[in-house]
């Protein structure tokens, strides 16, 4: 379904779910919170019925199983299907089953975050997601970040999502997350002038990219979910003169060319 709401899913997809037999979709994995199930259902003209975190993973997704042994079904997902959404259990067991599968891509938070702010694909390394600190502080996602700096590589962190109170986490709260962590670890990592990307809205017409400081990050106003955020490492000089024009930098990141 793309990114932010139910004008983001392709022609291709759109053509597949007017001619299956039954639509499931989840909104869990991301909330989109632009979309709405009935206008969705009057885009692609078909009832689409939603299923739940527990329907697809407890219960093995049997609901999409059992209605794919009597017609065509089609699972929409937020973003790029079995990307950063990933659903690949369920098409193992469809195969399993003797059931075909088709998987039509759609625009993925991964591509995008590279597409607003300039910053190259090919300099990423391992993304994580920062979990709500009430869950515990895990200190993953500081140990990938200082394990993508140490290899000159950029970190995409994804912000947590309680789908159940249809809560997302904020790039502030994000950023005191790993504020907390850095003041148990003390390496300096997490300083409040490491240079961070902050996004919001991805795919919407308000979208919202800044870079900068952490502290200026921090206290910057980014509206309404969705957020993710970015950890940069070492810049290419076009990737600086990007965040610059494009993030409203400050001009001191060409130090991170060098």
């Amino acid at each position: 379904m793309g990114l932010y709401d139910e004008n983001d899913i392709s022609l291709r997809g759109l053509g597949e779910v007017k001619n299956a037999d039954f639509v499931f979709a989840e909104l869990y994995t991301s909330l989109m919170l632009g979309i709405k199930i009935e206008r969705l259902e009057e885009a692609v003209g078909q009832k689409v019925v939603l299923v739940s975190r527990k329907m697809l993973e407890e219960d093995d997704g049997n609901i999409i199983i059992a209605a794919a042994m009597e017609g065509k079904a089609a699972f929409l997902v937020p973003g790029d299907p079995l990307i950063a959404t990933t659903h690949v259990n369920l098409r193992i067991k469809a195969k399993e089953t003797g059931i075909k599968t088709r998987v039509i891509h759609g625009a993925s938070i991964i591509s995008a975050v590279v597409g607003l702010s300039g910053l190259q694909n090919y300099k990423f390394g391992r993304s994580v997601t920062i979990p709500f600190i009430a869950e515990g502080l895990a200190e993953t996602p500081y140990n990938v970040i200082e394990g993508n700096l140490e290899a000159g590589l950029h970190t995409l962190c994804f912000l947590d999502i309680r789908a159940e109170k249809k809560q997302c986490m904020s790039i502030k709260e994000a950023l005191k997350t790993l504020l907390a962590i850095e003041a148990t670890k003390r390496k300096g990592l997490i300083s409040k002038t490491r240079l961070v990307v902050g996004i919001a809205r991805a795919g919407s017409t308000t979208v919202v990219v800044k870079a900068g400081p952490l502290n200026e990050v921090l206290s910057h106003d980014f509206g309404g979910p969705p957020h993710t955020l970015v950890f940069p490492s070492r810049l290419h000089f076009v990737e600086a003169e990007a965040l610059i024009q494009l993030a409203n930098a400050p001009r001191s990141i060409w130090e991170l060319t060098k």
